[in-house]
C-alpha cells in the first residue's frame, strides 16, 4: 500500500505557491527549507503523474473490454491491459522507493578516521594507500580533503589519520566504507617474498554542526602538550598540541598537526562533535537492530567489509559478494561502481522491510 498520493501532489503545489510568496522569498532560511523540500518531491510528483495516467488508461482499457462496441479496439485493449498493469507495478515500486526516508546526514561533509590494525608497519603503509584512494575519489567528485589529525609511522605510513572530506553528498557515498579493510600482499619490508595479511579500520562520521551537538565547558578536560613526530621526537618547541577529553563519554581526541594551539583545539572540537553525533546514530541503529537486522553497511568498525588482494589484482566486498579483478583502478579511486551496488542492496533491504511492515 502506497501513501495517499494526492496529499503528496497537494503538498508539492503548496510548496510552489510558498516559493512564489514575497515573504518567503525574502527569508533565506524559509527559501532554503521549502526549496529543498520542493526539490525532493519534484521527481516523486513526476512519477505520480505518470502513475495516474497509466491508471486511467488501464481503467479505460478494462471498460472497453467489458463493453466492446468495436471488436478490433477491444482486442487492442486486451493486449494493452497486462502491459499497463506491469507499468503500474513498476511505478508503485519506484514511488515507494523515492518515498523511503532519506538519511538526514547524506548531504553533509564527512570525517574519515583511518587506523592501522593488525600487520605492524605494513598496516600503516596500507592506511597510506587508503588515504590516497579516498583522495583520488574525492578529486573525481570535486570534494575537498583536509587532514585534521595524523600520526605517521616514519616510513610513509600512518598509525592513524583523520580526514575531513568537504562536498555535497560526501557522506551519502563514503558511509559504505565503514569497517575493516584487509590487504593481502608482499610487504616492502619482507625480503622473503611472502604474502602477508594486514588490516586497517575505517570509521565514517557525518560532520556535526556546532548547534547540533552541544559541548558544555564543564564536560571537557583540555590538556596541552608538545607535538611529537615519529619515534617521539619533538617537532615543536611550544605546547601547541591539544588533547580534549569528553568526561561524560570518555571520548578523547588529540590534534597536533597545526603549529597553533587554537587551530588544533578547533580541529579537536570538530572531531569530538562528530564522534558524539556518531555515538547518537549508533545508539539509534542499535535500537532499530532489535526490530530487524541490517545486512548492508551497518557501519560497524569490527565488521570485515573488504579484501584487497594484490597478487590477484582483486578486490572483494564481502557484504554483497562483489569481486572484481581491477584492484589497480580501484586504488586510483574508481569506487563508484561498487558504491552504487552497495546503495542498491541497502535500498532493496529497506524496501523489503517497508513491505513487511505493511503486511
Amino acid at each position: 500500500m502506497m501513501p495517499d498520493l494526492s496529499k503528496i501532489s497537494d503538498r508539492y503545489e503548496e510548496l510552489n505557491r510558498l516559493l512564489a510568496d514575497p515573504e518567503v522569498y525574502g527569508s533565506p532560511d524559509l527559501l532554503k527549507k521549502y526549496g529543498a523540500e520542493q526539490s525532493a518531491l519534484k521527481t516523486v510528483v513526476r512519477k505520480i503523474n505518470e502513475y495516474e495516467r497509466a491508471r486511467r488508461n488501464l481503467l479505460e482499457s478494462e471498460e472497453i473490454v467489458r463493453s466492446p462496441d468495436d471488436e478490433e479496439l477491444a482486442e487492442l485493449a486486451q493486449v494493452e491491459i497486462p502491459v499497463l498493469k506491469e507499468k503500474l507495478e513498476n511505478l508503485e515500486f519506484e514511488i515507494t522507493r523515492l518515498l523511503l526516508p532519506k538519511d538526514e546526514h547524506d548531504e553533509r561533509n564527512t570525517i574519515l578516521e583511518i587506523r592501522a590494525g593488525t600487520g605492524g608497519e605494513e598496516a600503516g603503509l596500507f592506511v597510506s594507500d587508503l588515504v590516497r584512494m579516498y583522495r583520488r575519489f574525492a578529486e573525481d567528485h570535486r570534494w575537498k580533503m583536509e587532514v585534521l589529525s595524523s600520526h605517521s609511522t616514519g616510513i610513509g605510513g600512518f598509525k592513524e589519520i583523520i580526514l575531513l572530506v568537504a562536498g555535497r553528498g560526501a557522506y551519502s557515498r563514503l558511509k559504505y566504507e565503514a569497517g575493516v579493510h584487509r590487504v593481502q600482499r608482499v610487504p616492502v619490508t619482507d625480503s622473503g617474498g611472502r604474502i602477508h595479511t594486514s588490516a586497517a579500520t575505517v570509521a565514517v562520521l557525518p560532520e556535526a554542526e556546532d548547534v547540533e551537538v552541544e559541548i558544555k565547558p564543564e564536560e571537557i578536560r583540555v590538556d596541552v602538550f608538545r607535538s611529537s613526530g615519529p619515534g617521539g621526537q619533538s617537532v615543536n618547541t611550544t605546547d601547541s598540541a591539544v588533547r580534549i577529553t569528553h568526561l561524560p563519554t570518555g571520548i578523547t581526541v588529540s590534534c597536533q598537526d597545526e603549529k597553533s594551539q587554537h587551530k588544533n583545539r578547533a580541529k579537536a572540537l570538530k572531531i569530538l562533535r562528530s564522534r558524539l553525533l556518531d555515538l547518537r546514530k549508533t545508539e539509534q541503529r542499535q535500537a532499530e537492530a532489535k526490530e530487524r537486522g541490517a545486512q548492508v553497511g551497518r557501519g560497524d568498525r569490527s565488521e570485515k567489509i573488504r579484501t584487497y588482494n594484490f597478487p590477484q589484482n582483486r578486490v572483494t566486498d564481502h557484504r554483497i559478494g562483489y569481486t572484481k579483478h581491477n584492484l589497480d583502478a580501484f586504488l586510483e579511486g574508481d569506487l563508484d561502481g561498487l558504491i552504487e551496488q552497495l546503495a542498491a542492496a541497502r535500498e532493496a533491504e529497506r524496501l523489503q522491510h517497508a513491505g513487511q511492515g505493511q503486511d
